[in-house]
């Protein structure tokens, strides 16, 4: 609690009120879609993405996703964005975690198809939003190289991109004009506690 009576702080939010709108005033429209990088060692990162999804759902936008590496694994966001066919194309072009395929040349050949379909999807113009999901762990792994996935993200026009996995690397970042980083404080997987149905998958 402070002393501040009740004038000066309807004083001090007018000023904060009057600072938000100059800045607002000075904002300008890209006129381009966005690329965003999710990223970081925490939860969240495609699950942050699912739910601009459903922000751009809102809008009637329509959306692509392109799954990289999480395969043919059944998951509540793919059975909820099902419901909606005619505002999503969704592609899961993976063949699961690298662990499991243990196939080095496959996981090169299907990461690059699924940049190849990603790469079309964008420069289409026919979507608002394209989600490149774990894509990053592809570039980690060097099944894909970064300025390829920048020359797919140069032909964006007005489709917002957004990317996401562990370890983006520093030029896609540098690319990018919007980076979040998940933090991992906790995680119930390291106390021994399996993933859990409608909150992990």
């Amino acid at each position: 609690m402070t002393d501040e009576t009740s004038e000066q702080h309807k004083a001090r939010m007018r000023e904060m009120q009057k600072s938000q709108a100059r800045r607002q005033r000075e904002l300008t429209d890209p006129e381009r879609g966005l690329v965003l990088v999710h990223t970081g060692d925490g939860k969240g990162k495609s699950s942050s993405a699912f739910g601009v999804m459903a922000r751009a759902l809102g809008w009637d936008k329509k959306i692509a996703v392109v799954q990289f590496i999480k395969g043919k694994w059944k998951t509540g966001e793919k059975n909820f964005f099902a419901r909606f066919p005619d505002a999503i194309d969704w592609h899961v072009m993976g063949e699961g975690f690298t662990w499991d395929t243990q196939d080095r040349a496959r996981d090169i050949e299907a990461a690059e198809k699924a940049l190849a379909t990603a790469a079309g999807l964008i420069a289409s113009g026919k979507y608002d939003l394209v989600v490149l999901d774990e894509i990053h762990i592809a570039l980690r792994y060097d099944y894909l190289r970064v300025d390829a996935v920048i020359a797919a993200l140069e032909s964006r026009g007005d489709t917002a991109v957004i990317l996401t996995g562990r370890d983006a690397p520093q030029a896609l970042m540098d690319y990018a004009d919007t980076v979040t980083e998940m933090t991992e404080v906790k995680h119930a997987y390291h106390g021994g506690i399996r993933a859990q149905q409608g909150i992990d998958f």
